[in-house]
């Protein structure tokens, strides 16, 4: 039976192939998970028409990424904390504090992407990559100063 695989199957092929498997392994197995359907000119048509939408969604939202990493990199995120002796804060910058002033300064974006590997505990200038939905590098700075 030919199929054509909705995403990669390991040890079969990856998504999109047109591949012929045998017909107790595609009717038992792949099809009722959702791993493919059956090669039909109408699974065929419909499979084309949704591979040029999604190139168009993914063309779109690099556009949207390159837009929000020329907005950031033009700005630097300037945090105010209490400091304590040595130049340690009390308490410590996270992801929130990040978003919460990159909205102020009229960027939204999204807290769970900003990649902190953990939470900023000392004053100076940091920088913190954002994950963004294409392959775009987003790197934010963040610049945490005394509160006077």
């Amino acid at each position: 039976m030919f199929i054509i695989l909705r995403q990669d199957v390991e040890k079969v092929g990856k998504a999109g192939e047109v591949i012929k498997v045998k017909d107790g392994f595609a009717r038992n197995f792949l099809i009722p998970n959702n791993f493919a359907f059956p090669a039909t000119d109408a699974h065929m048509n419909r499979y084309k028409e949704s591979t040029k939408s999604k190139g168009y969604k993914v063309a779109q939202q690099k556009k949207s990424d390159e837009f929000l990493k020329k907005a950031i990199s033009e700005k630097t995120v300037v945090i105010k904390m209490k400091v304590g002796e040595e130049g340690k804060l009390f308490g410590s910058v996270t992801s929130q504090n990040i978003a919460d002033e990159l909205k102020t300064m009229g960027v939204e974006v999204d807290k769970k992407r900003i990649q902190l590997e953990e939470n900023i505990k000392h004053l100076g200038e940091h920088k913190i990559s954002y994950k963004s939905h294409s392959e775009t590098e987003i790197i934010i700075t963040v610049s945490v100063i005394p509160e006077e």
